[in-house]
């Protein structure tokens, strides 16, 4: 089972010289990818609730630097030459596709073929209001969206017509190196995200998740992907924990996880940063040490 590492793009984690020292130490101690979320805006007192927290509240605070997880990769794909990239998650129905396709394969070829695009449907009304986005039916804009990236990734010309989205003969390049397509992993730890993966994706990422439900949302996962013939095997399965320990990863690989994330915020300077990488290393990827 491989072990990624969520820490990038916030707070001490959105520093240059933190980005460098965390991607590189990364790559060095044995970590598989780089995962990076998003929120373009957040609000002082949301009316949302936060779905990976008991609370429903994000523990980030609302003025903290966040950034564009597309550009932060980009720098990150810059200091490695190894270590894979995810969005964890890019909130796609925020965004015009027709921009994250060309975004997302430039980061693709960028990194020489290292990244894959997480994606996920969103839960802050305030941000989308704040962005001009519907709130309502951000699930069916997700979808098409998708269906616009493989349009556009696979076909030159392309042309697409939908609900939301409409071109005709349009070239969008560079395409993404592997074959004209690029992994896409669907975010989310309901029903629904894992319908969405089983359909439209090569992986799920599930967020904050406890231990013991792990088994119980790989088992409707692989339901979804036979009613649609597919192996959940085809599929990716990576996990960030909300609780765990070193100890329960053979349960987890047991039960088809093959990607644990783990989560944590870097400290400010490189230096320290480098060596709280080491420690996760350690304690994750090497627990006999």
């Amino acid at each position: 089972m491989r072990v990624g590492l969520h820490a990038l793009g916030i707070g001490d984690g959105a520093r240059p010289e933190v980005i460098r020292s965390v991607a590189t130490a990364a790559e060095n101690h044995g970590f598989a990818r780089l995962w990076c979320g998003e929120h373009v805006v957040l609000v002082d007192a949301p009316a949302s609730r936060y779905p990976y927290s008991e609370d429903g509240r994000i523990a980030v605070p609302a003025d903290a630097d966040w950034l564009d997880p597309l550009l932060a990769l980009t720098f990150a794909a810059a200091v490695t030459s190894r270590i894979d990239l995810a969005t964890g998650v890019l909130l796609l129905p925020e965004h015009n596709p027709v921009v994250v396709a060309k975004q997302a394969a430039t980061l693709d070829v960028l990194s020489a073929g290292r990244f894959s695009l997480g994606v996920g449907v969103g839960w802050s009304a305030e941000e989308f209001a704040a962005l001009g986005v519907p709130f309502t039916g951000r699930g069916r804009r997700t979808d098409e969206y998708l269906a616009v990236l493989r349009t556009l990734w696979a076909e030159d010309p392309a042309s697409f017509t939908g609900e939301f989205t409409c071109f005709d003969a349009t070239r969008v390049n560079p395409k993404p190196l592997r074959g004209g397509q690029l992994p896409v992993v669907v975010g989310g730890n309901g029903d629904a995200a894992l319908r969405r993966a089983a359909r439209s994706a090569e992986g799920w990422y599930g967020f904050n998740v406890p231990v013991a439900d792990v088994p119980g949302r790989i088992a409707v996962l692989a339901d979804e992907c036979a009613l649609r013939g597919r192996a959940v095997g085809e599929l990716t399965v990576a996990v960030a924990l909300s609780d765990g320990a070193p100890e329960h990863l053979p349960a987890l690989s047991a039960a088809g996880v093959t990607e644990l994330v783990v989560v944590g915020a870097p400290p400010p300077t490189p230096d320290a940063a480098a060596v709280w990488v080491e420690g996760l290393a350690r304690t994750w990827i090497r627990p006999e040490e």
